[in-house]
């Protein structure tokens, strides 16, 4: 025995699209949405006896109308079948993520070369600040000498 059909309708806003199916699942499928549009309240069951008369001539085929009128329903194009992606272009995936790859570690040496020279600049500022002072101090107190000399 066939399962009882039920008609099924959601709208976008500005086309309402409705389809007979034996399941809200078999009509999310032939809506070819990716989320439970019962659910969320963007989808329902009808007992409009129009749409019902419509959908059912034709089960498990998307039919579609203006939004919000009484317009006659027409057969809507079928969503586009997805598709592999070809081997070029999934090679020319591979070599950016290999090339982004390369970069990203040539990012990384350079900023290890510049933490390298920053860490020696400090290391050099560091001892000629020492000798400074201690070339600073042995002139103060040569010169702490020469004044008391002067008295």
């Amino acid at each position: 025995m066939a399962q009882r059909l039920k008609v099924f309708v959601t709208s976008d806003g500005l086309t309402d699209y409705v389809v007979a199916a034996s399941s809200r699942a078999k009509a999310l499928a032939a809506w070819g949405a990716h989320q439970d549009l019962f659910k969320t309240g963007g989808a329902h069951e009808t007992d409009d006896p129009d749409l019902v008369a419509a959908a059912t001539a034709t089960p498990g085929e998307v039919l579609r109308r203006a939004a919000d009128t009484k317009a006659a329903l027409a057969k809507a194009p079928k969503p586009p079948k997805r598709t592999e992606p070809s081997k070029a272009a999934t090679q020319k995936v591979a070599k950016l993520e290999r090339e982004l790859t390369d970069e990203a570690a040539r990012h990384e040496a350079e900023l290890a070369e510049i933490q390298a020279a920053q860490l020696e600049l400090e290391t050099r500022k560091a001892a000629v600040q020492e000798g400074f002072a201690a070339r600073r101090a042995k002139l103060q107190a040569a010169l702490r000498e020469a004044r008391a000399a002067l008295r």
